[in-house]
C-alpha cells in the first residue's frame, strides 16, 4: 500500500494551511466562538470557493470526488486552526449520508447546495437513553397519508443551531433497540412542531437538543429505504469518526510544537527547562503518541470508504480508542509542562486541550469504541 500523499492532496493541505495562517488567527477564533452564530459566515463562503465543501461528493453532482483520506488531511488543518465551521456535520456526515443513501433527485438538489455553501445540515441520531448506540431509537415515525409524522427527542445534535435542515433517525417499526425498523428523514428547521434547546459546547462550538412534536413531512423526506436506515447512518457516523481522528491528530501535532517551543524559551535556574531530562522524556512520549495516532488516523481514513461494515467498524473504532487515550496523554502533558499558563484562556494550549476532550466524547468515547472494537474481534 502506498502511504505517500498525492500532489493534489498536498496542495489541498497547503491551501487550507495558508487560509488558516492568514485569516483564522487565534484571537479571531476566540471572537467567533463568543459570537451568536459561533463561527464565521465569511469563512464558510471561502471554503465553498476553495472547493472544500464539495470535496467528498461525486463530480456529477458538482463535487470533487475526494476520498476519506482527503477529508482526513483537511481535518488535520481544521484541528490545528481550531476551526469552528460545521465541516464535519454538514459535509462529512450529512452530505456523506445523502451521497450514499439519497435518491438521485435528492443528490441533484442538495449536494450542489452544500458544495456552494448555501445549505447546512445536522445529523440528529442520538438519544439520551441510548448513549452512543445508534440503534437505540425511541423517536417514532408514523405513516400519515403519503408522508410521515415524527415525534420524539434527539440530544446533543452537533451544529444544530445553524442548520437549515436535520437528518433525523426515527423508528418506523419494531421495538426501541431493534436493528431493523429505523428510517431516516430530512426535516426542515422551520417545520411545525420542531423546537431546539441550543447551547455552546466546552470547545466553543454549538449544539442543541431537538424536540419533534407530531412533525409532518412528505414522502420525499424519507432518505433511502424505509426501515433500513441504520446501515447508511452507521456508515456516515463512521466517516465522521475517521474525520474526528484526523482533527485530533492535527491538534496533537500543534500541541507538541507549542510545548516544545515553550520548553526551549521558558527558563528556570538560568537555563531553558527543556534541558531537564525528565521533561525531555515526557516530550518524547508526546511525540510517539502523536505519530502513532497519525498512523491510526490514516488507517481509519483508508477503511472509512469500505463497503465492508465489519472491517470499517474495526478500523474506525480501533483508531478512535487509541487516539482518545493518546490525546488525553498529550493534552495533559502539554498543560502541565506549560505550568499555570496551560489553563489560561488567553493561551491556545487550553483551547486545544478542551477540543481534544470534546473530540473524545463526540460520536462515542474511547471506552465505548474499545467495546465496539472488541466485539469485532469475536
Amino acid at each position: 500500500m502506498d502511504f505517500n500523499y498525492s500532489n493534489e492532496q498536498l496542495a489541498l493541505q497547503e491551501t487550507m494551511q495558508r487560509f488558516i495562517a492568514r485569516d483564522y488567527g487565534f484571537e479571531s477564533r476566540r471572537e467567533l466562538a463568543r459570537s451568536p452564530l459561533g463561527f464565521s459566515a465569511a469563512a464558510w463562503s471561502q471554503y465553498a470557493e476553495l472547493g472544500l465543501l464539495a470535496l467528498p461528493f461525486p463530480e456529477e453532482f458538482g463535487g470533487l470526488g475526494g476520498s476519506a483520506v482527503d477529508i482526513m488531511l483537511v481535518m488535520q488543518l481544521v484541528g490545528r486552526g481550531l476551526v469552528l465551521e460545521p465541516l464535519l456535520t454538514t459535509v462529512v456526515m450529512a452530505g456523506g449520508l445523502i451521497r450514499d443513501a439519497g435518491s438521485v433527485e435528492l443528490k441533484k438538489t442538495l449536494l450542489p447546495k452544500i458544495g456552494a455553501g448555501e445549505l447546512k445540515l445536522a445529523v440528529a441520531c442520538y438519544e439520551a437513553a441510548g448513549r452512543y448506540d445508534l440503534s437505540h431509537v425511541a423517536c417514532a415515525a408514523m405513516p400519515s397519508g403519503g408522508g410521515w409524522r415524527l415525534s420524539g427527542e434527539k440530544t446533543v445534535v452537533l451544529d444544530a443551531p445553524s442548520a437549515d435542515q436535520f437528518l433525523v433517525s426515527a423508528r418506523s417499526v419494531g421495538a426501541v433497540d431493534e436493528v431493523e425498523g429505523i428510517s431516516l428523514f430530512l426535516v426542515p428547521r422551520n417545520a411545525s412542531g420542531v423546537s431546539l434547546y441550543s447551547y455552546a459546547t466546552q470547545s466553543g462550538g454549538r449544539a442543541a437538543d431537538l424536540t419533534l412534536r407530531n412533525v409532518a413531512v412528505d414522502g420525499a423526506a424519507l432518505i433511502g429505504a424505509a426501515h433500513r436506515g441504520l446501515a447508511p447512518l452507521e456508515r456516515a457516523v463512521d466517516k465522521g469518526i475517521a474525520a474526528l481522528c484526523g482533527e485530533a491528530v492535527g491538534i496533537m501535532l500543534a500541541l507538541n510544537e507549542a510545548t516544545l517551543n515553550y520548553l526551549k524559551t521558558r527558563k528556570q535556574f538560568g537555563v531553558p527547562i527543556g534541558k531537564f531530562q525528565a521533561l525531555q522524556h515526557r516530550m518524547a512520549d508526546m511525540f510517539i503518541a502523536a505519530e502513532q495516532s497519525r498512523s491510526m488516523a490514516i488507517n481509519a481514513a483508508v477503511y472509512a470508504d469500505s463497503d465492508d461494515a465489519a472491517l470499517r467498524r474495526y478500523a474506525v473504532s480501533g483508531a478512535k480508542t487509541y487516539i482518545g487515550q493518546a490525546a488525553r496523554l498529550v493534552g495533559q502533558q502539554a498543560v502541565q509542562m506549560h505550568g499555570a499558563m496551560g489553563v489560561v484562556d488567553d493561551v491556545i494550549v487550553s483551547h486545544y486541550f478542551k477540543r481534544l476532550t470534546m473530540i473524545d466524547l463526540s460520536l462515542g468515547d474511547a471506552d465505548y469504541h474499545l467495546g465496539r472494537f472488541s466485539s469485532c474481534m469475536r
